[in-house]
């Protein structure tokens, strides 16, 4: 009953943050000397795909750990956020560093039926607390569906994702982040 609750009311708050962004921008775009020419996007900005959750002001620009997959990918993890509600949320960005573009590997949701029925994702991502021996799994909201970037099957060459993973927050404030095919790497959390 508890997990039910704050599952929807954390799509609740998710929800009323996007509303509030996007009333925000919508705010931003009305006036302003439009002389019909677009911006310049720097050469080094990278190509992406997918819709994900976009980075967060604040962030260093070296992230906190670089795993490295089969075919190509990566995984760059960019924070380990504790929140008040009793969860960590973990952000990142998927690259395919590869010559050729990467199915991503159906090991990566997991292999719980529940999360498999749901299409791919990152279900199959855990954290270890090392001390307390404890193994945590992507939360799942009432319906089965894992809290975790979804809804993706390619990366071409090049190409990067910005994904997230959401657990029950451990009691340590240093873990063991494991995703299948990828290397693991021990995560400070912070908050």
């Amino acid at each position: 009953m508890t997990m039910r609750f704050t599952a929807k009311t954390r799509r609740g708050m998710v929800a009323l943050a996007v509303a509030a962004g996007l009333a925000a921008g919508a705010a931003g775009c009305g006036s302003g000397g439009d002389d019909g020419k677009r911006p310049e996007q720097p050469a080094s900005a990278s190509r992406t795909a997918g819709a994900g959750p976009s980075s967060q002001e604040g962030q260093s620009d070296k992230p906190l750990a670089e795993l490295r997959g089969s075919d190509g990918l990566s995984l760059q993890i960019t924070s380990a956020q504790r929140d008040s509600g009793g969860f960590v949320t973990v952000n990142g960005t998927l690259k395919n560093d590869g010559a050729q573009s990467v199915v991503i590997p159906s090991a990566l949701s997991g292999n719980e039926t529940e999360i498999i029925k749901n299409g791919r994702s990152l279900g199959g991502a855990t954290l270890v607390d090392p001390k307390g021996k404890k193994r945590y799994y992507v939360l799942r909201d009432t319906e089965g569906r894992p809290l975790t970037t979804t809804g993706f099957s390619t990366l071409r060459a090049g190409d990067t994702l910005a994904v997230f993973m959401q657990f029950p927050a451990p009691p340590a404030n240093q873990v063991e982040f494991q995703l299948p095919t990828f290397s693991s790497a021990t995560l400070p959390i912070s908050g």
